[in-house]
């Protein structure tokens, strides 16, 4: 039991959140950034699972066509579409946009694509910083530029944004600095976008504890060896250290948080940031 809680779960169909929503149709199209793995897959798969297209974004080529396979042999409803593209490129981010716009009406955009490294403030690379800056928070800003219009110009005028937060967006912990910036601005983001979306283009965050993707669970050995402990002592105290919950969430416990938020149950879920964080923030 205790290797579930360090290696990244498949997901399953019945782990899938299924609501009931009008929108959700092979016509209109939801854009998820880092569906290569971790929540972005996870998201997708959910997304289709509940009838949308999905126009599934990363630069991981090969991971991409995995999501795609394990659509076909979930059997989903919707149908999910690989556009392969590097965030950190104007013209990548553009080109994505554009082929998601030839699928159907882009209704929903998903940031999800995200990056981590560790290192203390002064011993942080500026280029890294750059570099995860351009994933984390100004690709986020330049795909909702360019997916606004879409949903302006669709027939009624709707959509809806969801941003990937993180509890680091509420609180934050040594050596992530890049990481920490980058989700608060994440939430200063989604406010905006609330701001000026009159009502009918939403937009919410989603801020969680430490969820078992790639991106978590391959930091762990590095920081085992860090601070001389063991694998399963990390994730119980240091990751869940502030925790009420005993083990990190599956992938796919977060992507219903977004299926929840971009249907029309969370209609009144506008610029606000719905917190799963086990009691990480909130708790002593």
């Amino acid at each position: 039991m205790a290797n579930e809680q360090i290696t990244p779960p498949e997901v399953q169909t019945d782990d899938i959140l299924r609501v009931n929503d009008p929108a959700f149709t092979l016509e209109n199209v939801a854009l998820v950034t880092g569906a290569a793995s971790g929540i972005g897959r996870a998201t997708a798969l959910a997304l289709a699972a509940n009838g949308l297209t999905v126009a599934a974004t990363d630069i991981d080529t090969e991971g991409l066509a995995d999501t795609v396979d394990r659509a076909a042999e979930l059997n989903l409803d919707g149908r999910i579409v690989e556009i392969s593209g590097d965030l950190t490129v104007d013209a990548d981010i553009e080109t994505v946009v554009n082929e998601a716009a030839t699928l159907g009406t882009i209704t929903y955009l998903v940031n999800i694509a995200g990056a981590q490294h560790i290192s203390p403030i002064e011993d942080f690379s500026m280029e890294t910083y750059d570099h995860l800056h351009r994933i984390m928070l100004r690709a986020p800003l330049y795909l909702t530029k360019l997916c606004l219009p879409h949903m302006r110009d669709s027939a009624d005028g709707r959509g809806c944004v969801g941003n990937m937060c993180s509890a680091h967006g509420h609180y934050v912990t040594a050596d992530k600095v890049a990481y920490n910036i980058s989700k608060f601005g994440l939430r200063g983001l989604t406010q905006s976008v609330a701001a000026e979306g009159d009502g009918r283009i939403r937009a919410f965050s989603v801020s969680t504890e430490y969820v078992k993707t790639p991106l978590v669970t391959d930091q762990i050995p590095d920081t085992a060896a860090q601070r001389g402990l063991t694998p399963q002592e990390v994730v119980s105290e240091v990751m869940l250290s502030e925790s009420r919950s005993t083990e990190m969430m599956d992938p796919v416990e977060v992507a219903n948080l977004f299926v929840f938020g971009l249907s029309q149950h969370g209609q009144h879920l506008n610029g606000g940031d719905l917190r799963w964080d086990g009691g990480m923030t909130l708790t002593y």
